[in-house]
């Protein structure tokens, strides 16, 4: 056979030859550090013996899917060291992933010093260098084999395999794992590794299985790579938004209101507030939006006609467990029917009735719309509003202010005609865009579009030809903006297709933080229509968007951003005024107030402390201006300025910083810290 290798040169032999073997007849450094190899495009383990014809490149650590195999392998280490230490534990899943790897077990939670005691027990694997073997089993034998070793997991997932399928197995001395592999040669292999963190996750992902203990780790091919990574890690956490802003008195949460709801102390009020007035006013004043206040629950009924309340109630906070039956509702003169447009069908007794936290606004401001009759000429009807929402989000997904439990998003729905759609459409993203420039966070962000899955159909309204044509449409919009993104199976809404934009957390999570959704079903569920230039009445198209997206997750995303050095319009407090001493706190005070009556955020430290110790606090606070006052400030009216960009400014006027610092926030300007303040 001929094999014809990366760099274009042929070798040939008789007959079949392993990968391994055939980068060790290169040269036996390449086979040292050989850790996977590509046959034909697919990347394949090294033991793969190749009996054809090929194109085959060796991969090494250097490679991305070499580090990948690296940290495979670590994940079956770092699970043998869990059996030796815990022979009760149950194995699961361990795969590697983008920054490293994890593996899932049924055990008691892990801590900081079970983790450092599993990476000792980690060291001693490798140092032993086993010799890891592949080897394959029938289905009914894979079977037999894990329920022998009591590993129940594994079982599962065997049985849900086919009958003809390779079942393969990774044998490292003591320890044997199911996996397709592919994997080192020897655990010698991992040279450079680190245990992160431990938490829950659920078996499979569903949170009605069990709940099962993740270890995260990671691997690198040299130490120092490793260390490089742990200090980026370090930096991470440094900007992380659930300990910086803790720590910089932003919000806060207590075990006796509840996991996912956070409390915003005086600070973090302030920065949502001033988002909030933003936002309102941006698309009230400058993009026609009318602004409304709906409730914040509502009868199951409300959710019943547009299938939320089928889609999302495992989701909401259902007031009551009173939900009459189908049978009940029929003696009380009413039935329950999915997407019914009848209200009278589906009316009964009040107080009998669920109630639910809203999880969404947009059928609350659909009756908005139908409250009096519209015309084409009242179309485009923009409705905004700033909704808090209530999810009950799994215990094990919150996170800080990303994933709570109560949110409010700068919502927005849309009533279009057919003709108007692309427009209004790509105005929604001009104007996502235009505040995600205005807060800096442009550049730190994604497109995709979120498509239906036509393998779970049930999962969404309509049918295949309705979903074909709205993405196409969608589509067709996002390339006409000449917007690069990616499509994503799967995570559409129920009713209808979206552009999502995503943005990565310091540790690398995405999350998604402003939505723009094509709605083709709802305006008929909720009986809503206009009225055309001929008199007739037709059905409208509907765009469910947010212009900044979720106040907590954004006021998150910005912490992390600017490390809490945010841009002096959203800090909390834009001006700290310093009096050298005693004396000069009525001119202080003085300088407050003229700020204040420009609506700068300002304070004046008048405490008894030395000026070092003030200006060194007030760095530490992340404050952009600090005015030092004194004698000569107080007798020409000036203030001398040091601020968080610039360092010591000089003195100014007064009047003159003012109108400095108000253009600034007027503006939104985003200053660069130009020098590095000394400590």
């Amino acid at each position: 056979m001929k094999i014809t290798l990366k760099d274009g040169s042929v070798k040939e032999y008789e007959s079949k030859m392993t990968v391994y073997e055939i980068a060790k007849d290169i040269s036996e450094g390449l086979a040292r550090v050989a850790c996977a190899g590509e046959v034909d495009g697919k990347v394949v383990d090294l033991r793969t013996e190749l009996e054809k014809d090929c194109n085959l490149n060796i991969i090494t650590a250097s490679d991305e899917e070499g580090l990948k195999v690296i940290r495979h392998t670590a994940a079956h280490v770092l699970a043998e060291a869990v059996k030796r230490l815990y022979p009760t534990a149950k194995i699961t899943i361990g795969p590697a992933i983008d920054d490293g790897f994890y593996y899932d077990f049924d055990a008691e939670p892990f801590s900081r010093e079970a983790l450092d005691n599993l990476e000792k027990e980690m060291k001693k694997i490798i140092k032993e260098g086993k010799e890891i073997k592949r080897f394959t089993l029938p289905k009914d034998e894979a079977i037999k084999f894990m329920k022998e070793k009591d590993e129940p997991y594994k079982v599962e997932l065997i049985e849900e395999l086919g009958d003809n399928e390779v079942i393969s197995f990774y044998d490292q001395g003591d320890f044997v794992d199911l996996c397709a592999g592919p994997h080192l040669m020897s655990t010698k292999g991992v040279k450079a590794f680190k245990l992160i963190s431990s938490s829950m996750a659920y078996w499979r992902g569903d949170e009605k299985k069990a709940r099962l203990q993740r270890i995260y780790g990671t691997a690198f091919n040299k130490k120092d790579e490793l260390k490089e990574y742990l200090k980026k890690l370090e930096d991470a956490k440094m900007r992380d938004h659930n300990k910086l802003g803790r720590e910089m008195d932003l919000f806060t949460t207590v075990d006796v209101i509840g996991q996912g709801l956070p409390l915003f102390m005086p600070k973090g009020t302030k920065m949502i507030q001033k988002l909030q007035r933003w936002i309102e006013d941006l698309e009230d004043n400058e993009w026609g939006y009318v602004r409304t206040r709906t409730p914040l629950m509502a009868k199951s009924t409300l959710y019943k006609i547009s299938d939320h309340w089928y889609h999302y109630k495992d989701g909401m906070f259902v007031m009551s467990d009173t939900e009459l039956t189908e049978e009940e509702a029929k003696r009380q003169g009413g039935r329950e029917i999915r997407g019914v447009q009848d209200l009278s069908l589906i009316e009964h007794d009040a107080d009998a009735d669920t109630y639910a936290l809203r999880p969404m606004t947009c059928p609350f401001q659909y009756y908005v719309y139908k409250a009096r009759q519209k015309s084409y000429r009242d179309l485009p009807y923009r409705m905004g509003e700033t909704s808090t929402l209530f999810r009950n989000e799994d215990s094990g997904e919150m996170h800080g202010l990303t994933r709570v439990r109560q949110f409010t998003i700068s919502e927005g729905h849309l009533v279009c005609t057919p003709e108007q759609i692309d427009e209004e459409f790509k105005n929604c993203v001009k104007l996502a865009k235009y505040c995600l420039t205005t807060l800096g966070l442009q550049d730190d962000v994604t497109y995709r579009m979120s498509k239906w899955d036509p393998e779970n159909p049930d999962k969404y309204l309509g049918s295949n030809e309705d979903w074909d044509r709205v993405e196409n449409a969608m589509r067709t919009i996002l390339d006409e903006i000449g917007l690069e993104y990616t499509e994503a199976a799967g995570e559409a809404a129920f009713y209808g297709p979206k552009l999502d934009i995503q943005a990565k957390n310091v540790y690398g999570k995405e999350d998604t933080m402003i939505t723009i959704q094509l709605d083709m079903f709802l305006a008929e569920r909720y009986d809503m229509y206009y009225v055309d230039k001929n008199g007739e009445k037709k059905r409208p198209y509907i765009i469910h968007r947010t212009s900044m997206g979720c106040y907590e997750r954004t006021l998150a995303w910005l912490i992390e951003k600017y490390a809490g050095k945010f841009p002096t319009w959203l800090c909390p407090e834009q001006v700290r005024v310093l009096p050298l001493s005693e004396k000069y706190i009525d001119y202080a005070d003085e300088v407050a107030k003229e700020l204040k009556a420009r609506h700068v955020d300002v304070t004046v430290d008048s405490r008894s402390e030395k000026l070092g110790y003030k200006i060194r606090e007030a760095r530490n606070e992340r404050l952009p201006y600090m005015l030092v006052v004194g004698a000569e400030e107080e007798k020409a009216r000036t203030v001398s300025v040091r601020s968080r960009f610039a360092g010591d400014e000089g003195v100014k006027p007064l009047d003159e910083f003012i109108e400095q610092i108000c253009k600034e926030i007027d503006t939104k300007e985003i200053r660069e810290e130009v020098v590095e303040e000394s400590k």
